[in-house]
């Protein structure tokens, strides 16, 4: 039987401390900005995107900075979101059950509400060793369930 949690928004707007997520890019954003889905998606087959995603662990979103693609700087937002959230089957269910790390997917938009700018990224063979990995399992065909 397959479990879905499903997160939803207070909708009552930012309420200090009582749930941080970030988003890991290489976009250039700005507090007030939406991140919406419909844009060319930095994993998987690279098409529009069907879904976008944060993570309340900074740790995850180092990674999705880090392994973004484009040449922009590596960025971290504080976001929010609009809608209803859900954990995202790439990185939950069978792969790692109970969601360590905290990731999730949304259709609805996530606004940004401010940038973490002090962060300290993976060391640089770890990231490349990552890459690798994504890159192999591309080539056997192998996708993202967010596809």
């Amino acid at each position: 039987m397959e479990q879905k949690n499903e997160h939803k928004s207070s909708g009552q707007g930012a309420s200090p401390f009582a749930q941080t997520y970030f988003h890991g890019t290489k976009a250039d954003l700005k507090v007030g900005d939406l991140i919406e889905v419909g844009y060319n998606s930095n994993y998987g087959q690279k098409k529009n995107t069907k879904f976008i995603f944060l993570t309340a662990t900074l740790d995850a979103a180092i990674w999705g900075a880090e392994l973004a693609s484009g040449e922009g700087k590596e960025r971290i937002y504080l976001v929010e979101p609009t809608g209803a959230i859900e954990d995202d089957p790439d990185l939950t269910d069978k792969k790692f059950p109970g969601n360590p790390t905290k990731s999730y997917r949304s259709t609805h938009p996530f606004k940004v509400v401010g940038e973490v700018t002090i962060w300290q990224g993976h060391p640089t063979e770890q990231v490349n060793t990552m890459k690798e990995h994504l890159e192999r399992l591309k080539e056997q065909g192998i996708n993202s369930l967010n596809d």
